[in-house]
């Protein structure tokens, strides 16, 4: 089947999709659910294809860790679909109503958006996640992954699509693109009559060409160079714990820590403690002149390193001398994504969060919370670091756009 084949099945059951109870969607989710538990072996099987692909490749230790599967991380594919079946169905909530003065009644109603093309790397948790929630929002998904990952992301569809045949949701309102030709790609950013929405997840060059190339409205996801601002009276055990687990719970992830910003009166007081926790995670630091006099073992780091978004242990180091330094250089290098200040000084930390411009601020506390199930949404769409539409991590609303429903008696104008 061609991919406008495809876009073409998938909005036939979006309208078949939206006329489905909450209760009914719930269920279709916990048995997919149940379903992916079930066949979990076929999805690790498929999985080693890609594994072993990407060892012949040489792909890297972080992007292996993204295309990897277990038996446990399926499980998990399983809770998070549990998790949205327990989510208020975001469809048919009515946001405001009036009464015009001739009588005509007014309601602002959320309705699903209707077809959502869903283009992702090497990350197949996105083909379970994604399709969660655009079923529980009433959307029917066209998937596009990364050829990396084209035999997990084929045994999870194939798993669903049989999962599904079992429920009330249609099949085709799952739909996978599983060409690794470019054209088929190009083909899906342009089928404004079939696909109401793009969202690209994944690296900087894959969001790019989607925004550069679709005249299908782009809900974009941002790359993720998260900063750590340590102000000058930033409490040290809070600093560490948190520098260290933004940079080391999971490296690969969007909203670890890239860059850790540091107040020179703080570096000075508190060198020692900082080097002896770098050291102990295995973190390799990247820093100015300045950083290169306290932290051994550091490297000079270039322009590049300030953009970096390396998804590993190591870490841009930038020195500053006060907190307006520290906002420059956030603003100048960040992408928006998520940035922290860690401080105990209540006026520095409300002129970062007013300031600073991302979609996720932290005041003493990890970058590693911009997630949609951090934060209760379930499981998530993506990360938006725009301001149109949704920003931040994107879970069920953002799935959703508005109708205005008038009831009258015969109103004329």
């Amino acid at each position: 089947m061609n991919v406008e084949a495809q876009a073409i099945e998938a909005k036939k059951a979006s309208k078949k999709l939206m006329v489905l109870s909450t209760e009914e969607k719930n269920e279709a989710l916990i048995h997919l659910a149940d379903f992916l538990e079930k066949e979990y072996e076929t999805i690790l099987t498929a999985n080693e294809k890609d594994l072993e692909n990407g060892r012949e490749k040489g792909f890297s230790e972080a992007f292996m860790d993204r295309l990897s599967l277990s038996k446990e991380r399926v499980e998990d594919f399983a809770k998070g679909l549990r998790e949205v079946a327990k989510l208020d169905d975001p469809t048919g909530s009515i946001l405001s109503d009036w009464t015009l003065e001739n009588g005509l009644q007014v309601e602002k109603v959320t309705v699903p958006l209707g077809v959502i093309g869903m283009i992702y790397e090497a990350r197949p948790n996105v083909t379970v996640d994604a399709t969660g929630l655009a079923l529980k929002s009433g959307n029917a998904i066209i998937l596009k992954g990364g050829s990396s990952a084209i035999n997990s992301n084929q045994a999870i569809v194939d798993v669903m699509h049989k999962g599904l045949a079992e429920t009330k949701i249609p099949s085709e309102a799952v739909q996978f693109i599983a060409s690794t030709d470019r054209a088929a790609t190009n083909q899906l950013f342009t089928m404004k009559e079939h696909v109401d929405v793009l969202i690209p997840r994944g690296g900087g060059k894959l969001i790019q060409a989607v925004v550069e190339n679709a005249t299908v409205p782009v809900l974009e996801t941002g790359v993720g160079n998260c900063h750590i601002y340590v102000d000058k009276d930033a409490n040290v055990e809070k600093a560490i714990n948190i520098l260290v687990n933004a940079k080391t719970d999971r490296p690969a992830v969007c909203n670890a820590a890239e860059t850790l910003v540091v107040h020179k009166d703080w570096l000075e007081r508190n060198s020692e403690a900082l080097v002896d926790a770098l050291q102990k995670n295995n973190i390799s630091v990247h820093g100015d002149e300045h950083v290169m006099t306290v932290i051994p073992g550091a490297v000079l780091a270039g322009e590049e390193d300030w953009a970096n978004e390396y998804l590993s242990t190591d870490i841009a180091v930038k020195s500053v001398d006060d907190i307006t330094e520290a906002i420059a250089h956030i603003e100048t290098y960040g992408t928006k994504h998520s940035e922290a200040i860690v401080t105990e000084d209540k006026k520095a930390s409300r002129t970062f969060l007013n300031l600073v411009d991302a979609a996720a601020l932290y005041h003493n506390a990890s970058t590693r919370f911009t997630d949609g199930s951090a934060l209760g949404f379930g499981a998530e769409i993506g990360i938006s670091t725009q301001k149109l539409h949704a920003r931040g991590p994107m879970g069920l609303p953002a799935l959703t756009t508005i109708k205005f429903l008038m009831k009258g008696d015969g109103q004329i104008r």
